[in-house]
């Protein structure tokens, strides 16, 4: 059943962060019990996979997602294009973790934690959460992980006691990430038709899921290889270590801002079905105030509050994560706005050729880019390419959005909040240097940041909050 926006973008956030927020409450205890040689052996292992996950996928969930989106008003229609890309996604994986087992799995200085991520590759054949994005139907999918998270991080506390222990740590995420998925199929035989033989018809997909597997071939390149570059370039399982844990603080923040993303996929992919440009807009400018109010306030918050966070977050020895999130900060803005002009609007309006080439040229750019910074700065090198690179995709987008959305209208939707982020960023400067690093600090800094954003936008009357403030008076 359809939910409205407002409930489905409460559950997709709920589902993202449980994804991301998770892990992070494990991150403090893991960073002191196998120390910066064993998270980087973890995150480095973990990129290698995520490139077989990305050729067996091909481009089938951001697909799904839009497909099933334009035809969910046709049970029977949908059902079809479900098992169609099901199947083609079970073969593929087959394939895909059969080259894997060949190249990493014999005779590898890393062979255990690569044979245990089989199980990761695996999970990603029953992945169907693009199914229920499709439908707009967020709560399945948040119910099932939070029970499966929750468990993977009990036994996270409960097996993981040394450095010896990266095996378990790693069994426990694959498992529970395959444990996960193959719950959703459960609510498959109530939702689905089972459709004869003769319906399904694989061929006519590929054309187009191929079409977005180069971009996101391209998007895993600074986003999977910027870790693979940093272990071979700088031949340092440490320096991989740093840019993980601090890749971590950064996609938390990065979920909350795209979390309006997956819900307005479904939106503008089916206004854009029906013709209804007016519905399209109104939903992208929903999208980017949602960017702006969000990705302001976390960008300045994580690039001034990482001093006092990262010393007693993550213990000692990990000192360098503190630079790489302030260079990194940038791209949750970035990033967040992309989303919008590429995958809610390029994508869902069937302009996946645009979309390809802008990822492309971004690719090529943080490729460049990694090799020339990683070698002078290591991990914040990687850190800057990326930032370059987002930058590079969000100028591409301008002349292909213009005549739908004007670009100045984006830039005037952030004025308000920027103003109140940079009165939030003086005060935050005001107190960071006073005090020292401790949890009842960093909480204190962000409850002065949140106040004071939250107060300024309320003193400009920015939309948002009035918005809140006049619904909150409609219902006394």
């Amino acid at each position: 059943m359809k939910k409205s926006t407002k409930v489905n973008v409460i559950y997709n956030l709920i589902y993202q962060l449980l994804t991301i927020l998770l892990p992070l409450v494990t991150t403090p205890y893991i960073s002191r019990v196998l120390g910066a040689d064993s998270v980087g052996i973890y995150g480095y292992t973990l990129a290698i996979s995520m490139y077989f996950i990305l050729f067996g996928s091909l481009g089938i969930s951001m697909y799904g997602q839009r497909e099933i989106a334009k035809n969910q008003d046709n049970a029977k229609k949908y059902s079809v294009i479900f098992w169609e890309l099901c199947i083609i996604r079970f073969i593929t994986i087959f394939i895909a973790i059969i080259i894997y087992l060949a190249l990493f799995c014999l005779n590898n200085q890393y062979s255990l934690y690569y044979i245990i991520l089989i199980l990761y590759i695996l999970a990603s054949a029953f992945d169907i959460n693009w199914y229920f994005q499709g439908i707009e139907d967020f709560s399945k999918t948040v119910i099932r992980n939070i029970i499966v998270k929750s468990l993977g991080l009990v036994l996270t506390f409960v097996f993981v006691k040394t450095a010896n222990d990266l095996w378990i740590y790693m069994l426990i995420f694959a498992a529970t990430e395959l444990l996960g998925n193959l719950s959703l199929w459960f609510y498959v035989p109530k939702y689905i038709e089972k459709p004869k033989r003769k319906e399904l018809n694989l061929k006519k997909h590929f054309k187009l899921i191929m079409l977005l597997l180069v971009p996101q071939i391209a998007t895993q390149i600074y986003t999977v290889l910027d870790k693979t570059m940093v272990g071979l370039i700088t031949k340092d399982m440490s320096e991989v270590g740093f840019y993980e844990q601090s890749q971590k603080i950064a996609r938390a923040a990065l979920v909350i801002v795209n979390a309006m993303q997956t819900v307005m996929n479904s939106k503008v992919a089916n206004a854009y079905i029906k013709k209804n440009n007016k519905e399209l807009v109104k939903n992208l400018k929903i999208n980017f105030d949602y960017v702006w109010f969000l990705g302001i306030p976390l960008t300045i918050g994580m690039a001034i509050v990482s001093s006092n966070l990262v010393p007693w977050y993550f213990g000692n020895g990990f000192d360098r994560v503190e630079n790489i999130l302030k260079f990194i900060s940038p791209i949750i803005i970035i990033i967040g706005l992309n989303g919008v002009t590429g995958i809610v609007y390029l994508i869902q309006t069937e302009r996946q050729n645009i979309y390809t080439r802008s990822v492309i040229f971004g690719a090529l750019i943080n490729v460049v880019a990694n090799f020339i910074l990683i070698n002078l700065y290591g991990a914040v090198g990687a850190a800057i390419a990326s930032v370059i690179a987002e930058i590079a995709i969000f100028i591409y987008h301008f002349k292909y959005i213009k005549n739908v959305y004007k670009i100045k209208d984006i830039f005037k939707q952030s004025s308000k909040c920027l103003f109140a982020g940079l009165v939030m960023a003086l005060a935050l400067l005001f107190f960071i240097n006073r005090l020292t690093p401790s949890i009842i600090h960093t909480i204190f800094l962000v409850g002065i940041g949140f106040i004071t954003y939250i107060g300024i936008l309320f003193i400009v009357k920015y939309d948002y909050i009035c918005n809140i403030i006049n619904k909150r008076k409609k219902l006394r």
